[in-house]
């Protein structure tokens, strides 16, 4: 989107130093800079004002700071740099007018539901999406900043780590629509309980507008109450009594589908490109927030046929030893566990074998539910090798380089063997999955 840096001074309240430019887009890494974009230094870990400097050799055409020191290059002077940023994203969701602004929440297929439906939408017309997981305080307001002027949908992913945090992601962002693609035992460290988790996930359609539409998963009780809470129109999906949902569901040998979608809007045949079981329901959410929307079902057939996911989820390659191995490594808890394990039990080979790091974030349940992770994976005839985590009859290693001796072990792995990779993001799996592949 683009802004001029008086325009954001007055946003923010914030004093204008140097020329009044324009900027394209925002980002707070100094190293993925687009030229004429906002740089905005985050204090964190690190503190980003000490990164200006690269940002402005990159190319941005102005920077938020909020040091007293001068900047050689145009600049807003601010009390808080994400506070500011919040406030350019709010602004900037204000000039979207009536364009759609789509919020998608949930313990498990938030990235894959705004993945699918962000294809669908761009048949439809000009849509932008939030980048990867970009789904917090920084996440949210970037992907607003960074959509382009005369958009016609934006689909912004929100996650959550307490009460209200959806809450004010959603002042920022206003959205018309919202998904709620499931509700699980994530977050439980930080929350408690699993309905602790639905009510702070319920924030996202506590304001919608009435004309708006929360679209809730007809499966999960806890999200289907959700209904209760909003103004907005309501549409279901997955299962057998969602309003929108999958009839006759074939799963191919590469993990894509195949099945009958069927909507209020009318029915289709459709081939899902996104590959895992679980992914169908994610295809009927983003289904029926696409017709919602106004999307035809051409456009939904079309763009389910042909996403492009977020890296690190059920990528499935081969292996130079012939052994199929499946990347699903971005991150973990027990419901997206459950249904990773569930793809390699498909997958038609004689041996299976998972490399499992640790479900993070679980406080209480951690152990019950790593227990539970552990008796589906022998219930389905699929050896476990254990990376820091604590998988009742594993082989238990500790790093990475023990993870790969411990698959030497195991055996040679041929054309007859698949490998599952899946761990919360401490775990860092994704490298293991990557030298399997010779990636």
């Amino acid at each position: 989107m683009r802004l001029t840096t008086a325009e954001i001074a007055a946003v923010t309240d914030g004093e204008l130093r140097g020329s009044d430019v324009a900027v394209e887009g925002a980002t707070q890494d100094s190293r993925a800079v687009v030229p004429g974009q906002l740089f905005v230094p985050v204090v964190a870990e690190r503190d980003g004002h000490d990164f200006i400097g690269a940002a402005l050799v990159a190319g941005a055409a102005a920077t938020l700071t909020s040091r007293d020191e001068p900047v050689d290059a145009p600049a807003i002077r601010v009390d808080d740099t994400v506070v500011a940023l919040q406030q350019c994203a709010a602004h900037v969701r204000r000039r979207l007018g009536n364009a759609s602004v789509i919020a998608i929440t949930g313990s498990a297929g938030k990235t894959s539901t705004k993945d699918l439906l962000a294809s669908v939408l761009r048949r439809a017309g000009a849509t932008h999406a939030s980048e990867r997981s970009f789904n917090n305080e920084l996440g949210v307001p970037l992907t607003l900043l960074n959509a382009p002027d005369g958009v016609a949908a934006v689909v912004v992913e929100m996650g959550m780590r307490g009460p209200g945090q959806i809450t004010r992601l959603c002042r920022i962002a206003s959205p018309s629509m919202a998904v709620v693609t499931t509700v699980g035992s994530a977050h439980t460290s930080e929350l408690g309980s699993v309905e602790a988790v639905a009510r702070a996930k319920g924030e996202i359609v506590q304001d919608l507008p009435a004309e708006g539409w929360a679209v809730l998963n007809a499966e999960v009780p806890l999200v289907l109450a959700m209904a209760d809470r909003t103004a907005a129109r309501v549409i279901t999906f997955g299962g057998a009594d969602g309003e929108v949902r999958a009839e006759r569901v074939e799963v191919a040998p590469d993990l894509t589908s195949r099945f009958r979608l069927v909507s209020p809007w009318g029915s289709a045949d459709v081939v899902l490109g996104a590959r895992g079981a679980h992914n169908v329901t994610n295809a009927c959410a983003a289904a029926a927030a696409a017709l919602a929307a106004g999307a035809g079902m051409s456009a939904v057939v079309a763009g389910l046929a042909e996403p492009k996911m977020s890296p690190w989820r059920m990528e499935l390659r081969t292996a130079a030893s012939g052994a199929t191995v499946i990347n699903d490594a971005y991150n973990a808890n027990p419901l997206s566990m459950a249904s990773a394990l569930r793809s390699l039990a498909a997958l038609a080979v004689d041996r299976r074998v998972a490399v499992l790091g640790p479900m993070a974030e679980l406080g209480d349940e951690s152990e019950d539910e790593h227990r539970r992770i552990a008796d589906l994976a022998r219930q389905l005839g699929i050896d476990v090798i254990a990376v820091d985590a604590p998988y009742e009859g594993a082989v238990r290693v500790a790093g990475l380089d023990e993870a790969v001796g411990a698959l030497v072990e195991w055996g040679e792995l041929g054309a007859d063997a698949a490998v599952l990779v899946k761990g919360s993001r401490v775990a860092g799996l994704e490298r293991l999955a990557a030298q399997l592949v010779g990636g």
